[in-house]
């Protein structure tokens, strides 16, 4: 197992670049959110997913849910419903993880939908523009708490990562907030820090935006 510090911009430039050749090969890492360690695979790769399976101890059958840097990776795996697209615009990123329809097959899902979402997290938003969108189920065996510390989540786990981005404690806290939007009608799955249906002026939206 290597562990790389993942704090500073010049600590991720460098880890970025390590943790790109692991994920390529099929590794598992160590990676900071904005609350909890979570551990990030290739969401394509089946032998890849396997690996968090058997560290976790979870159950066979349970989606994963991903990590993307910007709106071209989301998309590149799910369909959004358009009444939901503005919403999401203003809140993305953030701890708000949304299930939407599949647009293929991928190993960390066996369904039709897939959970994703952009995160409110510097550093993890860098891999995953250079590396692609990433698993980010928490780090800890299966019904045990999530972890905010490396060794927490070291501890938890039923192995090693092969990389560990140590980003020194996070937040803890609530886990993100989980939004089904895979029909025009949302629907909340888990209720978190983000509030879903928090009013705001879409007038005054646009103008900020343009």
């Amino acid at each position: 197992m290597i562990r790389l510090p993942f704090s500073d911009s010049r600590e991720i430039k460098d880890a970025v670049g390590k943790a790109a050749g692991v994920v390529a090969a099929g590794g598992v890492v160590l990676i900071p959110t904005e609350s909890h360690y979570g551990l990030g695979v290739d969401p394509r790769q089946p032998e890849a997913v396997e690996k968090i399976i058997a560290l976790k101890g979870r159950p066979e059958g349970l989606a994963l849910p991903v990590v993307c840097s910007d709106w071209d990776q989301v998309e590149s795996l799910v369909n959004v419903p358009d009444p939901h697209r503005f919403k999401l615009a203003r809140i993305w990123p953030a701890a708000l993880t949304v299930v939407a329809g599949r647009r293929r097959p991928v190993a960390a899902s066996s369904t039709e939908t897939l959970a994703v979402r952009i995160p409110d997290h510097d550093g993890l938003r860098a891999l995953l523009y250079r590396v692609g969108p990433l698993t980010a189920t928490s780090a800890n065996r299966h019904g045990e708490p999530p972890n905010p510390t490396v060794e927490s989540a070291l501890d938890s786990l039923l192995g090693a990562p092969d990389l560990v981005l140590d980003a020194g404690d996070l937040a803890g806290g609530s886990v993100s907030t989980i939004m089904d939007l895979s029909s025009e009608e949302a629907r909340e799955i888990r209720s978190g820090p983000v509030l879903w249906d928090e009013p705001f002026d879409l007038e005054d939206w646009v103008l900020q935006e343009g």
